[in-house]
């Protein structure tokens, strides 16, 4: 059985309940909600899945990579990465008797394409419009009272980046696709450009096949990170990677690398190259859910007019944003930075790929 992948303008039939099981009502239910793929895997804490591919391991082996990324520092300053990890990588941990992960996507390509003129930033896609936590927060927990209604007796709980769940990880166990060698999830269906979100249940649900890797020798991602962050295929080392130091890292502009920020060039909030440069990309479908749309000041950010805002504007202006993450400071360092780059005394761009050998890509 595969997940249910409909195309983003999409038109979700009536399904009559006595004709189907409470797995398909409830991939049914998601659909409908708005949920763009759907899947489920079964949680078998000590069983492998034959290892598919890099994202599909047992719990033991699960432990062990995260172990060894952890061990390497290259979780940077994210010290919640550490903690607990055991319960990171099983669900049981989370949920106890949990037996079935609801894997859920939503496609937000939306095909605008930023303004590159001289004194603009650039924000990451899934940054420019509603802060996708709050999208899925609400279907999300409607979706949970259908599960119920399906399985009465069964206990949930969600997240959708919210909580210690290796959701890339279920994410392909249920089908959505694969993770790539930038270390996201690869869709056939919608390329780079899923959001992720699941509902851990203890509902015994039928299983879908889990997505097998398609990357082959392609290494377009690993060569288009213009910092070197992708250190060996499917292994991303957050200190190195923009999208981390423009949001996640909370230090000052001095404890950035030179050679870093330069790299950095106009971008103020994430960083979506190694995720552009995937040839899935190709047929991606534009979104049918208008909350991902660019507004406000995502859509066309002025360099100069950002590094003017008080910190009262700038929670203003990005109300309801992803971009509110970096923090006020963080953001306005990050506007320093490609200011600064804008300059033509900046050092010169390393080719992609060099330097030292994780939207947010770093996520197990």
């Amino acid at each position: 059985m595969s997940p249910l992948s409909p195309p983003a303008c999409r038109h979700v039939p009536a399904l009559p309940v006595y004709a189907v099981s409470a797995t398909d009502r409830i991939k049914h239910a998601a659909l409908r909600l708005g949920f763009h793929a759907v899947g489920i895997a079964r949680v078998s804490p000590g069983a492998s899945a034959g290892d598919v591919s890099p994202g599909d391991r047992s719990l033991d082996d699960r432990l062990a990579r995260l172990g060894r990324w952890l061990a390497q520092g290259y979780h940077g300053t994210m010290e919640w990465m550490a903690r607990h990890p055991r319960r990171r990588a099983d669900p049981a941990e989370v949920l106890t008797n949990c037996r079935s992960v609801i894997a859920v996507g939503m496609n937000y390509w939306t095909d605008v394409a930023p303004d590159e003129r001289r004194g603009r930033g650039r924000i990451a896609r899934y940054a420019r419009g509603r802060d996708y936590h709050r999208v899925f927060g609400n279907k999300l927990k409607r979706l949970e009272r259908e599960i119920r209604n399906c399985v009465p007796d069964c206990h949930t709980r969600r997240y959708a980046d919210t909580g210690p769940v290796m959701e890339k990880f279920w994410a392909q166990r249920a089908g959505l696709g694969w993770i790539g060698k930038h270390s996201n999830l690869v869709s056939p269906a919608f390329g780079s450009w899923l959001l992720l979100g699941e509902i851990l249940t203890t509902a015994e649900l039928e299983a879908d096949e889990p997505g097998a890797d398609l990357c082959g020798t392609c290494t377009l991602c690993i060569r288009a990170c213009p910092t070197g962050a992708i250190v060996e295929p499917y292994v991303v080392d957050a200190r190195q990677c923009i999208a981390y130091l423009t949001i996640e890292y909370r230090g000052d502009r001095q404890g950035i690398a030179r050679d870093l920020q330069a790299q950095t060039g106009n971008r103020v909030f994430g960083c979506d190259d190694c995720l552009d440069a995937c040839p899935y990309n190709a047929e991606a479908p534009v979104t049918d859910e208008a909350a991902f749309y660019p507004r406000g000041p995502a859509r066309n950010p002025d360099l100069s007019r950002l590094a003017s805002l008080s910190e009262r504007e700038f929670a203003r202006c990005f109300e309801g944003s992803p971009v509110r993450r970096a923090k006020f400071s963080g953001f306005q360092r990050n506007v320093a930075i490609a200011l600064a780059n804008e300059t033509p005394s900046r050092p010169p761009a390393r080719a992609p790929g060099a330097g030292r050998g994780g939207t947010d890509r770093w996520r197990a």
